[in-house]
C-alpha cells in the first residue's frame, strides 16, 4: 500500500480529534471559568525508500491557561480570579482547581461552589462563614471579612507550568502534580463582584471549525483517489483472462 494513503489516513485521525476539541470549545463558550482545549500536532517521519514521509500524529491535547473575559455582576459572592491562580474545591474526584468564581453560602455557613462543592482555604480546609454576621467582603488577596473582622481567606493556588491537567466537575481541573498556595498576592488575587468567562473566542472557533472540516473533506478525497488509483493499477497490471 502506498505511503500516500497512510499519510491521508493519519491526517483524518488528527483532524477528527481537532474537530472534537473545537466542538467542545464551542459548546462551552458561555460556561463560566471554562478553559479551552487545544491540540498540538507533530509530524512523524518514516522511511520510504531513499526518502522519508511525514505523517500527522493524532495530536496531544492540552488545556489552555490563558485568561478569559471578566464581567461585573455586583454579587458579593462572585469572584474573578486574577493572574495565574486557581480556586480550590473538593469534588468526587478529589481536590480540584477552578476559575469559576460563582460562590454561595450554605444554610450552615459553608462557602460552596455553584455546584455545591466545598471551597477551600489556603490550608486546604473548607471555608465557614457566619450567616448571621452581615455582609461578606472579599479583599483582592482573598481575605474574607464580616463586620470588620477577618473570618477566613480564599485559597489561591498555583499549578506548575508543566503540569498535565485533567478535567473535573465545575469547570475545574486536576493536575498530575500538587498545586501550591500562591505566594505573590500582588500579581495574583481576586475581584469581588466579578466573574471570569470562558477563555474561548466563539467567532474564531467557528472559523477553525470550518477550516478543519474542509481539511478533513480534502483528506477523505485523497484517500478515495488513492484507493481508485491502486484499483486501476491492479486492473492494468494484473494478469489478463
Amino acid at each position: 500500500m502506498s505511503s500516500g494513503l497512510y499519510v491521508a489516513l493519519s491526517a483524518q485521525v488528527a483532524l477528527e480529534r481537532r474537530l472534537t476539541s473545537i466542538a467542545n470549545n464551542v459548546a462551552n463558550a458561555n460556561t463560566t471559568g471554562y478553559r479551552a482545549e487545544e491540540v498540538k500536532f507533530d509530524s512523524v517521519l518514516a522511511a520510504a525508500g531513499d526518502g522519508s514521509v511525514a505523517f500527522s500524529s493524532p495530536g496531544d491535547s492540552f488545556i489552555s491557561r490563558r485568561s478569559g473575559p471578566v464581567s461585573h455582576t455586583g454579587n458579593p459572592l462572585d469572584v474573578a480570579v486574577q493572574g495565574d491562580a486557581w480556586l480550590s474545591i473538593t469534588t468526587p474526584e478529589g481536590t480540584a482547581y477552578t476559575r469559576d468564581g460563582r460562590l454561595h453560602m450554605s444554610a450552615t455557613g459553608e462557602l460552596q461552589s455553584v455546584e455545591g462543592f466545598s471551597v477551600l482555604d489556603p490550608g486546604g480546609s473548607p471555608l465557614l462563614i457566619d450567616p448571621t454576621a452581615g455582609d461578606v467582603h472579599i479583599g483582592d488577596d482573598g481575605t474574607i471579612t464580616q463586620a470588620g473582622k477577618q473570618v477566613g481567606a480564599l485559597g489561591l493556588f498555583a499549578i506548575p507550568a508543566g503540569a498535565k491537567l485533567d478535567r473535573a466537575e465545575n469547570a475545574s481541573v486536576i493536575p498530575n502534580v500538587p498545586a501550591q498556595p500562591v505566594e505573590d498576592l500582588n500579581a495574583n488575587g481576586v475581584r469581588q463582584g466579578y466573574l471570569e468567562g470562558a477563555n474561548i473566542n466563539p467567532v474564531l472557533e467557528m472559523s477553525r471549525l470550518i477550516e478543519v472540516t474542509r481539511a478533513f473533506d480534502s483528506a477523505a478525497q485523497a484517500v478515495s483517489q488513492n484507493e481508485t488509483a491502486q484499483q486501476d493499477a491492479i486492473r492494468q497490471l494484473g494478469p489478463s483472462s
